[in-house]
């Protein structure tokens, strides 16, 4: 049974910073490629990073370029969203997904966790 689970979500103050975590079980870590995607309230869920099998390749949002840093360790099954300089439209939950190749879609994705919420106050 494949497992995502996510932590490290919470309330933080704008221009503040927070790091999500994904543990992964039950898939092979290191063949999948990684994302997280983040749904705020009335509104779609959106891609916000992804990351290659092998860390090769990243990809973000333009909303979240230059703010957000994705990463994995394929020795944990873990993958990380390092947030920073955080605004009050971060506010969302964050999903981590798991799918073959690059994800930037719903459509690429296998698996979801149960995501976690961030607050961003202003």
């Amino acid at each position: 049974q494949v497992q995502l689970v996510e932590s490290g979500g919470g309330l933080v103050q704008a221009g503040g910073s927070l790091r999500l975590s994904c543990a992964a079980s039950g898939l092979p870590f290191s063949g999948y490629g990684m994302a997280w995607f983040r749904q705020s309230p009335g509104e779609e869920r959106e891609f916000v990073a992804s990351i290659s099998r092998g860390s090769s390749y990243t990809a973000y949002a333009d909303s979240v370029k230059g703010r957000f840093t994705i990463a994995r360790d394929n020795a944990k099954n873990t993958v990380g969203l390092q947030m920073n300089s955080l605004k009050p439209e971060d506010t969302a939950v964050y999903y981590c997904a798991a799918g073959v190749g690059i994800l930037r879609g719903d459509y690429d994705v296998g698996y979801w966790g149960q995501g976690t919420q961030v607050t961003v106050s202003s």
